[in-house]
């Protein structure tokens, strides 16, 4: 970083330390707690479950010649692709920073959960066009073997979707791995319904009507997975996050009379870091000035990385001043 004073740089984004009491609440849930959870065994075992649901569920659409079912296999082999990118992308974040990647590829877990979100949408939309289009070519439905393979279903998504609930709300990526199998647990209750409404009313178009329905439920839920990691991916600061109020927050530290240069991202789906440059009249105020802000800023706001810039002349032009600079 340019301008004037000593650049200090404290805080590895590694530390666990858990907020003390009186902190700032976790903000909006996109990784601000301090490493990433280890969801590898989660991400094994779901993706194991849904290839073998796949190969089960496409087996018996041969067998029962339903298009149905044959169509939610092939939904459900996309959500196998989409458990597979997210755990791709949760052991990228773990490697160290290395040649050119100076943070590491943590932010490869950002790319997932944005990978994700598009592959919901592209299922979501297969599934709404084979509705419309049954609506005009009612076809029959083998109601009893559908409610029974989609039973299955709902036991395997639901399963695989509560491995990911605990991580969900803290790790952009883990939810996205959640959505897809809450999604398809939804799905699959949603067709075993179907089922026996078509079973016992012998009216088709129960099928595309549910399915219309469902699609509607997902793109509600698959929107705000989308809108955070485009943020994410932009770099902007994460959700529940203010500048202003860390502004504010640095302006009031001993000796402060400026805040400038001041950008909050985040690294990953888990980490967040910050760069500023502060105008300390006085005088640098040493180590322990910086490093007690760092730690501030880790409890209060739960930023990880904080590089913090002194500059003491508050006659001179530091380049990165302007806010219409970065």
């Amino acid at each position: 970083m340019s301008g004037r004073g000593t650049d200090q740089d404290h805080g590895d984004g590694h530390d666990h330390a858990e907020h003390p009491p009186g902190a700032e609440p976790n903000h909006g849930g996109h990784g601000h707690s301090h490493a990433p959870a280890d969801f590898g065994r989660a991400f094994a075992i779901g993706t194991a479950l849904n290839v073998i649901f796949v190969i089960v569920e496409a087996t018996y659409g041969l067998i029962a010649g339903s298009v149905a079912l044959l169509a939610d296999a092939g939904h459900n082999l996309s959500d196998v692709l989409g458990l597979l990118i997210a755990w791709g992308a949760a052991t990228l974040a773990k490697r160290r920073p290395k040649g050119k990647y100076t943070y590491g590829l943590h932010s490869s877990s950002i790319l997932a959960a944005l990978l994700n979100a598009l592959l919901l949408l592209v299922a979501i939309g297969v599934i709404a066009v084979e509705a419309i289009r049954r609506f005009a070519e009612p076809s029959p439905v083998a109601g009893t073997t559908v409610m029974i393979v989609a039973a299955i279903g709902i036991v395997i998504n639901g399963a695989t979707a509560l491995l990911f609930m605990s991580g969900r709300k803290g790790d952009l990526n883990v939810r996205g791995a959640f959505l897809h199998m809450a999604a398809d647990a939804g799905v699959s209750a949603g067709v075993v319904l179907a089922g026996l409404a078509i079973v016992l009313t012998g009216q088709t178009w129960i099928d595309p009507v549910t399915s219309l329905v469902i699609v509607a439920v997902v793109a509600i839920g698959t929107w705000g997975l989308l809108r955070d990691s485009v943020n994410m991916s932009l770099q902007a600061a994460p959700s529940g996050l203010e500048p202003a109020r860390i502004s504010a927050f640095l302006r009031k530290q001993r000796g402060v009379k400026g805040v400038h240069d001041l950008h909050v991202w985040p690294m990953s789906t888990t980490e967040t870091a910050l760069t500023v440059h502060l105008l300390v009249p006085d005088g640098y105020p040493g180590d322990a000035f910086t490093a007690e802000i760092v730690e501030s800023l880790k409890e209060r706001f739960g930023i990880d990385h904080a590089t913090i810039q002194i500059e003491t002349d508050p006659d001179a032009d530091c380049p990165l001043e302007s806010d219409h600079v970065v």
